[in-house]
Protein backbone atom coordinates (compact mmCIF):
# COMPACT_ATOMS: atom_id res chain seq x y z
CA UNK A 1 0.00 0.00 0.00
CA UNK A 2 1.20 3.53 -0.73
CA UNK A 3 0.82 6.51 1.55
CA UNK A 4 0.63 9.80 0.38
CA UNK A 5 0.88 13.39 2.29
CA UNK A 6 0.20 16.28 1.05
CA UNK A 7 1.42 19.77 2.04
CA UNK A 8 1.75 23.55 0.99
CA UNK A 9 -1.77 24.35 0.68
CA UNK A 10 -3.47 27.66 2.19
CA UNK A 11 -5.26 30.93 1.53
CA UNK A 12 -3.51 33.05 -0.92
CA UNK A 13 -4.81 36.23 -3.06
CA UNK A 14 -4.85 36.59 -6.45
CA UNK A 15 -1.93 36.77 -8.31
CA UNK A 16 0.12 35.00 -5.99
CA UNK A 17 1.84 31.81 -6.45
CA UNK A 18 2.08 28.37 -4.39
CA UNK A 19 3.82 25.60 -4.07
CA UNK A 20 1.92 22.30 -2.98
CA UNK A 21 4.68 18.91 -1.93
CA UNK A 22 3.40 15.65 -1.94
CA UNK A 23 5.68 12.29 -0.34
CA UNK A 24 5.22 8.98 -0.97
CA UNK A 25 6.25 5.95 1.66
CA UNK A 26 4.99 2.64 1.58
CA UNK A 27 5.17 -0.07 -1.46
CA UNK A 28 6.35 2.39 -3.75
CA UNK A 29 8.10 1.15 -7.05
CA UNK A 30 11.45 2.98 -7.75
CA UNK A 31 9.87 4.01 -11.45
CA UNK A 32 6.74 5.94 -10.85
CA UNK A 33 4.24 8.82 -11.32
CA UNK A 34 3.28 11.46 -8.78
CA UNK A 35 0.32 13.21 -10.02
CA UNK A 36 -1.89 16.69 -8.47
CA UNK A 37 -5.72 17.11 -9.03
CA UNK A 38 -7.92 19.50 -7.66
CA UNK A 39 -11.47 19.53 -7.07
CA UNK A 40 -13.76 22.75 -6.58
CA UNK A 41 -16.56 22.49 -4.02
CA UNK A 42 -19.35 20.74 -6.27
CA UNK A 43 -17.00 20.15 -9.24
CA UNK A 44 -15.48 17.15 -10.28
CA UNK A 45 -11.57 15.39 -10.02
CA UNK A 46 -9.31 17.37 -12.76
CA UNK A 47 -6.19 16.67 -13.50
CA UNK A 48 -3.24 19.36 -13.06
CA UNK A 49 0.17 18.11 -13.04
CA UNK A 50 2.20 14.84 -13.21
CA UNK A 51 5.88 13.89 -13.24
CA UNK A 52 7.59 10.68 -13.91
CA UNK A 53 11.12 9.40 -11.84
CA UNK A 54 13.03 10.89 -14.58
CA UNK A 55 11.59 14.28 -14.12
CA UNK A 56 9.36 14.84 -17.42
CA UNK A 57 6.70 16.30 -16.47
CA UNK A 58 3.03 16.20 -17.74
CA UNK A 59 0.63 19.25 -17.47
CA UNK A 60 -2.93 19.97 -17.60
CA UNK A 61 -3.61 21.95 -21.28
CA UNK A 62 -5.99 24.76 -19.51
CA UNK A 63 -3.17 25.56 -16.80
CA UNK A 64 0.22 25.24 -18.82
CA UNK A 65 2.47 28.26 -18.41
CA UNK A 66 1.43 29.07 -14.82
CA UNK A 67 2.92 25.56 -13.28
CA UNK A 68 5.91 23.85 -12.55
CA UNK A 69 6.62 19.77 -11.15
CA UNK A 70 9.64 19.11 -9.78
CA UNK A 71 10.63 15.96 -8.28
CA UNK A 72 13.49 14.58 -5.48
CA UNK A 73 13.43 11.11 -5.94
CA UNK A 74 15.56 10.64 -2.63
CA UNK A 75 12.63 12.09 -1.11
CA UNK A 76 9.76 10.33 -3.18
CA UNK A 77 8.51 13.83 -2.78
CA UNK A 78 6.84 16.04 -5.97
CA UNK A 79 6.00 19.61 -5.75
CA UNK A 80 4.19 21.60 -7.38
CA UNK A 81 4.14 25.63 -7.95
CA UNK A 82 1.12 27.82 -9.37
CA UNK A 83 1.39 30.86 -10.33
CA UNK A 84 -0.62 34.05 -11.19
CA UNK A 85 -3.30 32.37 -8.93
CA UNK A 86 -6.66 33.60 -9.36
CA UNK A 87 -10.39 32.46 -7.60
CA UNK A 88 -11.19 29.76 -10.06
CA UNK A 89 -8.18 27.82 -8.81
CA UNK A 90 -9.84 27.42 -5.14
CA UNK A 91 -9.84 23.58 -4.51
CA UNK A 92 -8.81 20.94 -2.63
CA UNK A 93 -6.01 19.61 -4.58
CA UNK A 94 -5.01 15.76 -3.87
CA UNK A 95 -1.72 13.85 -4.55
CA UNK A 96 -2.08 10.72 -6.95
CA UNK A 97 0.49 8.12 -6.75
CA UNK A 98 0.82 5.39 -10.14
CA UNK A 99 3.70 2.95 -10.73
CA UNK A 100 5.08 3.44 -14.21
CA UNK A 101 5.08 6.53 -16.63
CA UNK A 102 2.23 8.65 -16.20
CA UNK A 103 -0.65 7.84 -17.83
CA UNK A 104 -3.31 10.60 -18.91
CA UNK A 105 -4.25 12.60 -16.05
CA UNK A 106 -7.35 11.30 -15.48
CA UNK A 107 -8.57 9.95 -12.25
CA UNK A 108 -9.41 6.86 -13.08
CA UNK A 109 -5.92 5.99 -14.29
CA UNK A 110 -4.47 6.47 -10.57
CA UNK A 111 -5.47 3.76 -7.94
CA UNK A 112 -3.40 5.81 -4.44
CA UNK A 113 -5.01 9.13 -3.42
CA UNK A 114 -3.59 11.51 -0.37
CA UNK A 115 -6.39 12.94 1.18
CA UNK A 116 -5.95 16.41 -0.24
CA UNK A 117 -4.80 20.16 0.91
CA UNK A 118 -7.14 22.85 0.65
CA UNK A 119 -5.98 25.97 -1.37
CA UNK A 120 -8.19 28.99 -1.42
CA UNK A 121 -7.71 32.09 -3.62
CA UNK A 122 -9.26 35.43 -2.25
CA UNK A 123 -9.89 38.20 -4.77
Amino acid sequence: QVQLAESGGGSVQAGGSLTLSCTASGDTYRRNCLAWFRQAPGGEREGVAGIYTDGSPRYADSLKGRLSITRDNGQNTANLRIDNLNPADTAMYFCAYQTGRCPPLLPKHFLDWGHGTQVTVSS
